[in-house]
């Protein structure tokens, strides 16, 4: 099984020309819209998070349901679901602001345990920053890492959430020992600071970059690295392509019982190309939709 840890919350995308024509909620969060990719690819999978009791929370918790995703590490709370308005750019890309004080999702707490199967766990955007939630995250991080589990980190960087831009840069780099593979669009990358060579000696055993429509490369430890090009698409909007690519890359390695960084390095070009193609063919989907709308098993084929 694979568990995501991390925010769910709510988007408000537009469906017009300008900021505020006919918001419309869209259950969202990278950590959720992961969890809803991968139980759609038919991967067992589980979240971790706490969510509210509004109705909000209730939605949320029904589409990770309706996605066969196991919600009962899921904590609950009385606080507000946390919002997020979309800003989408004539090119597809999305912009967000957000409201976030005193949401249940910041509350969120280690738990005791976590499903027996668990193969993997993955992290990272605002669940990550936002305390004191992201301390939780961090613990459950290490802790999991600590106990030989496979780990997935995408940053998924939100500067206008971030207050003090090197103390996260500087906390991003502590988290690398214990990340197995460390996912990241080249925005991101920029912004951190770094290059996947110095990301690789940290400790991940790989680490993917993603350039939106220019496609995805991964680079590993043996030196290597290995390219596919983007998927055309005709985009409606860019939100939750990098989220599926999270959950199709996942879901690929778990196909190939490649979840531990040992098979992580025993995958080899061709292992490489296929894997980095389902997960462009899988954005793609996503971004010919309106919102986070990733795609399910039977329309993509094998992994």
């Amino acid at each position: 099984m694979i568990v995501v840890a991390g925010e769910a919350l709510i988007d408000l995308v537009p469906q017009g020309a300008g900021a505020l024509v006919d918001l419309s909620p869209r259950l969202g969060g990278g950590p959720y819209n992961t969890a809803v990719a991968l139980g759609r690819l038919g991967s067992p999978t589980a979240f971790c998070s706490r969510v509210s009791s509004d109705t909000f929370g209730e939605a949320l918790l029904d589409g990770l349901r309706e996605a066969g995703v196991d919600v009962s590490s899921v904590q609950r709370g009385a606080e507000p679901t946390t919002l997020a308005v979309a800003s989408v750019g004539a090119d597809g890309s999305a912009a967000y602001s957000f409201y976030v004080e005193g949401t249940a999702d910041r509350l969120f707490s280690v738990p005791d345990r976590l499903p027996d199967a668990t193969a993997a766990v993955s992290f990272g955007t605002c669940s990550l920053v936002l305390e004191p939630g992201a301390s939780a995250y961090e613990e459950l991080m290490r802790a999991a890492a600590a106990r030989g589990v496979f780990t997935a980190l995408d940053p998924n960087v939100r500067a206008g959430l971030i207050p003090d831009a090197d103390a996260y840069r500087a906390r991003f780099r502590s988290w690398l020992p214990s990340v197995s593979l460390l996912k990241l669009s080249a925005e991101d990358g920029e912004w951190l600071g770094g290059t996947p060579a110095e990301w690789l000696a940290a400790g991940p055993a790989a680490v993917v970059v993603t350039r939106g429509g220019a496609g995805l490369t991964v680079f590993t430890r043996d030196g290597a690295a290995h390219s596919v090009p983007g998927e055309p698409v005709e985009v409606v909007d860019t939100i939750g392509a990098g989220d599926t690519v999270n959950a199709a890359l996942l879901h690929g390695l778990a196909a190939r019982g490649a979840l531990s960084p040992e098979a992580l390095a025993g995958l080899g070009p061709g292992d490489w190309t296929e894997l980095l193609t389902f997960a462009a063919r899988a954005a793609a989907v996503t971004c010919s939709r309106a919102g986070a709308q990733p795609p399910y098993a039977s329309e993509l084929g094998d992994a």
